[in-house]
């Protein structure tokens, strides 16, 4: 039996394997194999198949998209020079190398594309324009038209014909239901159909009963008897009229229930009755079907679970939304009942209930709850009269004595001795509470307050308040000495403490105290805490910000303490010493300024603006020797300045020694000779009328500085002023071979010849000036106004078009633009501007002067404010501004404008310039330049 057996029987058949193929034999399969045929909506075996996935048709149309992303091979999908559409190998992994290579191919696309851009973008634009053109919009095609409507006459609009009815008749004329009032008629017609008769038809009685063919009928049994109603009483007929009469009466008796005897007015309260229906009305904005569902919600929660206070609570509120006060205030209360150790739901309650009802339930929830804090508030909350609300707060003392919220509440109501004997109690049950402390320290005496703090700060050795206010204790009882120790032991014992110092939070201490009127602590708190957590390479650049936040704070001792302590850490920075000039020219007063400038120019002796703005205080001051002392010190320590020896001759033209001036001059053109003070001296000699004397001046100077324009300037308008104008002209053209990129040059030279009346002239004049000065607004804005002033309108729309394709961020121009717009249009190209050019002083007083067009008064001063404050060297925007007040603002608005207009000392802008600049004007102040500047506005904007 053994020999016979067969080795591979019992064995695994090996890979592969197929039970008769060897022989032919090969398998078939069957249905039993793979399993019943299937619909397409029948779901599939995995019970967690995703979307998408759980249905046999949806895997079927997985596997067929996935046979359809496989290759297309075959040969009607070949093409010789592409091959196949799509890669061969996409199937294959995409490695290193092939990345490499699409990046080299990506890159050679990327360069062959860049060739060609510029010819196919020129191509794609030419392409577009053809299109326009043969297509054109329908905007486009009635532009012609549009532009036409504005000749068309007011008698022409009016007399174009309506446009037609196009619908047809049934549509035009609608039969609309007709609604007739039924007439009495009808109703006594009906009426009578259903009543019995009262007499026997004579008919019946000739032939004994019913008219019928057979002898012998039955006569009627019974006489029919009258039907009630409204009826006459031998008619049988409605009778309308009394109808009527009862409708009136009805209607005067319910009109008589609401009106006045005397004087037959209504006595309804209209108010009243509106109110009346507001209540009557569900407040809440929700679906009722909304309302209904949370209310079902909230009931199963309150059911499930009775003792959750949220539920109760929000039961209640519902109830209240939608107007049912009453069942809020049951729910609410069935609340308390139900969860009596809940605040929240006895405040609630006590919200809902009335008055005395509220009283009641607080009393109810102090028994269930004796320590509850936020209850007794309210209970106090709840009592109209001082007494009773003292009461209250000290029952609630007596159970919760170290509650920091009930001993504030109970002090406030106290006089200031009851308070301080309160506070002394309530800091020893509430030792931790600074702000109790705090509070009975000012109460007490200075020695007492002494003590109080010191107890204070054993208490609660972590809190910087505790400190900050024994300072300013000490520096109101004039101990200004203990301050600086004060506050050094405080940082001290705070870090001995582990307390972190906070400079933000200290510094905002400081400045509390600035306002609070305590300087010394202020200062001190500064001192202290100025240096803590800073880097030494960023000191001097957060001190600097740390006082421009104080300014504008308005904590103005702040920043004079960081800028005395960075002057003593950096006192050899001129930019530090600048920035506390400034400070303490806008905000200290002359002394303190001229202390400071004494001070910087000791340790800064070469910074020439120091020294300058020395000079200038004293100066303004009435005090002209100490300022050229101050003058002859810096010249001292800066020989040959040219700053200086220009202030000297200022100083001394402005107080009327001109001979001393003179000298000066000359002195100056000896040792320190300069374009500057050439010019300063021929502009002396001509203000003076020395127009000789000027002019050799000028031909002097423009020997040594024939590139220096406003020589060339000055040399023109001499000559123009003397009517001279050949001379004139061959001055500027002069000037503009050595400075042709002088702007002020070409438009004096073509001002010139449109005032002698050659306009052609003028415009080739600022054509050349273009061509050689590129984008440049000013010749641009010239060329506009000279073509508007020869009165060609479209000509000069057409310039600024052009002038904004090439400075299209140019503020004046944008300006300019606004105006050049009808005034429908103005408000649009407005908003174009802004857009360009958002914080642009021209644009932002271009806007102005639109809403003062418009009279808009209160944005046109919003505006002009912004304006001044964006750029306030612009004279032209404080001369707007201040004919605008002028005409619309009170006498202290001009006032304040024209103080601001001093202060700021503008020296730039067109109209600005064109005065001050005058030589008839040159000893005017800034507030006659001002005035002077507003008088020659004209708003014909």
């Amino acid at each position: 039996m053994n020999k016979k057996k067969k080795p591979f029987l019992g064995m695994p058949a090996p890979l592969g394997y197929v039970p008769g193929l060897g022989r032919g034999a090969t398998g078939f399969t069957t249905r039993s194999d793979i399993g019943p045929a299937r619909d397409a909506n029948d779901p599939v075996d995995d019970r967690h198949a995703p979307p998408g996935k759980r249905t046999v048709g949806d895997q079927m149309k997985k596997n067929q998209a996935a046979d359809d992303d496989d290759e297309d091979l075959n040969d009607t999908n070949y093409d010789e020079f592409n091959g196949y559409a799509g890669s061969l190998f996409s199937s294959g992994p995409y490695e290193k190398d092939d990345e490499e290579a699409d990046a080299i191919y990506a890159a050679l696309d990327k360069r062959m594309d860049e060739r060609r851009k510029e010819r196919r973008e020129q191509r794609e634009k030419e392409e577009i324009e053809k299109y326009r053109m043969e297509r054109p919009k329908i905007q486009q095609q009635f532009s012609d038209l549009k532009r036409k409507l504005a000749e068309v006459t007011e008698e022409e609009w009016l007399s174009i014909p309506e446009v037609g009815d196009a619908r047809n008749k049934r549509q035009r004329n609608p039969r609309y239901e007709k609604l007739t009032p039924v007439p009495d008629s009808f109703f006594a017609k009906h009426l009578q159909t259903g009543e019995n008769h009262t007499s026997v038809d004579p008919r019946q009685t000739q032939f004994g009963g019913l008219n019928t063919p057979y002898p012998g009928g039955l006569n009627t049994p019974y006489p029919g008897g009258m039907t009630p109603g409204l009826m006459t009483p031998g008619t049988g007929e409605l009778d309308m009229r009394k109808i009527g009469q009862a409708r009136n009466t009805l209607m005067d008796m319910r009109l008589s229930q609401v009106s006045d005897s005397v004087s037959g007015q209504t006595v309804v309260d209209p108010k009243g009755y509106l109110t009346d229906l507001n209540s009557m009305i569900p407040t809440h904005g929700g679906d009722i079907n909304d309302i209904k569902k949370a209310r079902l919600l909230l009931k199963s929660v309150r059911e499930t679970n009775p003792h959750h206070p949220p539920a109760w609570i929000a039961s209640a509120r519902l109830e209240e939304v939608t107007g049912k006060l009453q069942v809020a205030r049951n729910l609410i209360m069935k609340g308390t009942e139900m969860c009596p150790k809940s605040e929240d739901v006895w405040l609630e309650a006590a919200r809902l209930q009335p008055g005395d009802t509220a009283k009641a339930v607080v009393a109810q929830a102090v028994r269930h709850l004796p320590q509850s804090v936020r209850i007794y508030i309210r209970a106090a909350e709840l009592e109209t009269d001082i007494r009773a609300k003292k009461r209250v707060l000290r029952k609630a003392l007596e159970h919760v004595p170290n509650s920091v919220r009930l001993w504030k509440a109970a002090v406030e109501l106290e006089e200031p001795e009851d308070a301080r004997i309160m506070l002394s109690r309530a800091v020893e049950c509430c030792p931790t509470s600074v702000e109790l402390w705090l509070a009975l320290a000012r109460l007490e005496t200075y020695e007492n307050a002494r003590k109080v703090l010191n107890k204070a700060r054993e208490n609660i050795p972590t809190d910087r308040h505790i400190w900050i206010t024994a300072a300013k204790l000490e520096e109101a009882n004039g101990n200004t000495q203990m301050v600086e120790k004060i506050i050094d032991r405080a940082i001290t014992s705070l870090r001995a403490n582990g307390v972190e110092i906070n400079r933000e939070q200290w510094i905002q201490d400081a400045e509390e105290c600035d306002r609070a009127g305590s300087v010394a602590t202020c200062q001190a708190v500064m001192r202290a805490v100025i240096g803590i957590g800073i880097e030494e390479e960023d000191r001097k650049h957060t001190w600097m910000e740390d006082a421009d936040s104080c300014v504008a704070h308005n904590a103005l001792e702040c920043a004079r303490a960081i800028y005395a302590y960075a002057l003593q850490v950096f006192p050899s920075k001129k930019s530090v010493w600048l920035r506390a000039a400034y400070f303490e020219k806008n905000h200290g007063t002359r002394e303190s300024l001229e202390a400071l400038l004494q001070r910087a120019v000791a340790h800064c002796p070469k910074a020439e603006v120091l020294w300058l703005m020395g000079a200038k205080s004293k100066w303004l001051a009435g005090d002209v020797p100490a300022a050229r002392s101050i003058l002859a010190l810096a010249f001292q320590a800066n020989p040959n300045s040219e700053e200086i020896w220009l202030a000297a001759v200022k100083l001394e033209s402005e107080n009327n020694e001109y001979e001393r001036a003179r000298r000066l001059l000359a002195k100056a053109r000896s040792s320190a000779p300069t374009a500057r003070v050439f010019m300063k001296s021929v502009k002396l000699e001509w203000v003076l009328g020395n127009i000789t004397a000027a002019q050799e001046l000028c031909e002097e100077a423009l020997r040594h500085y024939e590139d220096f324009p406003k020589l060339w300037m000055m040399k023109g308008q001499i000559e123009e002023q003397g009517e001279l104008m050949e001379k004139a002209r061959e001055a500027y053209n002069q000037g503009l071979k050595k400075c042709p990129h002088s702007t002020p040059l070409w438009l004096l030279l073509s001002r010139l010849e449109e005032k002698i009346g050659q306009l052609t002239r003028a415009r080739a004049i600022l054509e050349k000036s273009r061509l050689k000065n590129p984008k440049n607004p000013g010749l641009w804005l010239e060329s506009v106004r000279l073509e508007y002033r020869a009165g060609l309108k479209n000509i000069a729309n057409t310039l600024m078009a052009k002038a904004l394709q090439e400075c299209p961020n140019s503020g004046i121009l944008w300006s300019e633009a606004v105006f050049l717009e009808a005034r429908p249009q103005r408000k649009t190209k407005s908003v174009d501007a802004l857009k360009k050019c958002e914080h642009d002083p021209h644009v932002l007083l271009a806007v102005a002067k639109l809403f003062w067009s418009e009279r808009k008064i209160t944005k046109a001063r919003e505006w002009f404010h912004r304006t001044v404050k964006i750029d306030s060297d612009l004279g032209d925007a404080w001369a707007f501004f201040y004919k605008f007040e002028l005409q619309h603002g009170t006498e202290e608005q001009q006032e304040e404008v024209r103080k601001r207009c001093e202060n700021a000392e503008p020296r730039h802008g067109e109209l600005w310039c064109a005065v001050s600049k005058d030589i008839t004007n040159w000893q005017r102040k800034i507030g006659e330049i001002l005035v002077l500047v507003a008088a020659r506005i004209k708003n014909t904007f």
